[in-house]
C-alpha cells in the first residue's frame, strides 16, 4: 500500500447478526470479548470501522439502525463514545469525531451511501492507532466483506494496535477465504476476535455489537443488567465468562 493519505472527518455505525457462524467461531468472539472490561465510572470508547464500498450497501443500511440500540444499551450505564472510521470510492477515508449521541451519529450517517472502491482497511487501522495514542481505547469494531491489500503491512499495523492493548474485534459478511485470513490473523495479533456472518444472521451481529457496547461502557455488572433485560447476545457472553 502506497502512501497513507490523512484520514479525515465523518459519520455512521451498526449491524445485524443470527446463524451461518460457526460455534467455535461465536465461542472465539465471545471469549476474547469477555477482556475488554473497562475500569470503572470510566466512559467506554469504541471505534467502529466500516467498509462502505458497493458490495456492502445492503448491510450498511442496517448498520445505521443497529447503532442506535448499541448507544442506547451503553447509555444506560456510564456512557459510550464512538468513533466512526469508514472507506468507498477512490481514496477516500474519513473518521468522525467522537460521538457521545446516538442522534447524532445516527444524522452522520444518513448522510454518507456506498460507493465502488477497493478495501482500505490499513486506513483503518491507523485512524484507531491515531486515536488511542491520543487516549485510551476499548476496541476497533471493523465489518467488512473482503481485503484487497498487502496483508503483511495491515499485520504490522494491527501489532502496532495489539501493543497499545486496542483489541479488534473483525466481523466478516460472507466468506471470502483471502479476507478471512487476513481478518484472523489481525483479530489474533491484537487479542481480538473473528466472527463471520451473512444476511442470514443479521439479529445475532445486533444482539453482540450491542453487548460489546455495554460490555466496553460498563464492564461485567452492565452486562448482566443487559442479560436482566432480555438481551441474548449479553446472555452469550456471560455464558462464555462463568
Amino acid at each position: 500500500m502506497a502512501g497513507r493519505p490523512p484520514v479525515k472527518d465523518l459519520k455512521k455505525s451498526g449491524l445485524d447478526v443470527e446463524a451461518q457462524s460457526s460455534s467455535s467461531d461465536i465461542e472465539a468472539f465471545l471469549t476474547k470479548a469477555a477482556a475488554m472490561a473497562p475500569g470503572s465510572g470510566t466512559r467506554g470508547r469504541l471505534v467502529f470501522g466500516l467498509d462502505a464500498t458497493m458490495s456492502r450497501q445492503p448491510t450498511w443500511d442496517q448498520a445505521c439502525h443497529i447503532q442506535s440500540e448499541m448507544f442506547a444499551e451503553a447509555g444506560k450505564i456510564s456512557g459510550l463514545e464512538i468513533k466512526l472510521v469508514y472507506f468507498r470510492g477512490f481514496n477516500e477515508c474519513r473518521a468522525s469525531r467522537w460521538f457521545a449521541s446516538g442522534s447524532e451519529l445516527a444524522q452522520a450517517m444518513s448522510r454518507i451511501d456506498c460507493r465502488g472502491g477497493r478495501t482500505q482497511i490499513g486506513k483503518v487501522l491507523s485512524a484507531t492507532l491515531q486515536a488511542a495514542r491520543e487516549g485510551k481505547v476499548s476496541a476497533l469494531v471493523y465489518v467488512g466483506d473482503c481485503m484487497e491489500e498487502n496483508v503483511d503491512e495491515l499485520c504490522a499495523r494491527a501489532g502496532e494496535l495489539g501493543l497499545l492493548g486496542v483489541p479488534v474485534f473483525m466481523f466478516q459478511e460472507g466468506r471470502d477465504s483471502i479476507g478471512e485470513q487476513a481478518f484472523r490473523e489481525i483479530a489474533r495479533l491484537t487479542k481480538g476476535a473473528y466472527c463471520p456472518f451473512d444476511s442470514g444472521s443479521a439479529r445475532q451481529l445486533a444482539e453482540l455489537l450491542k453487548a460489546v457496547a455495554v460490555f466496553a461502557a460498563g464492564g461485567h455488572s452492565a452486562l448482566k443488567a443487559l442479560e436482566s433485560t432480555g438481551g441474548a447476545g449479553a446472555k452469550l457472553l456471560i455464558e462464555q465468562m462463568m
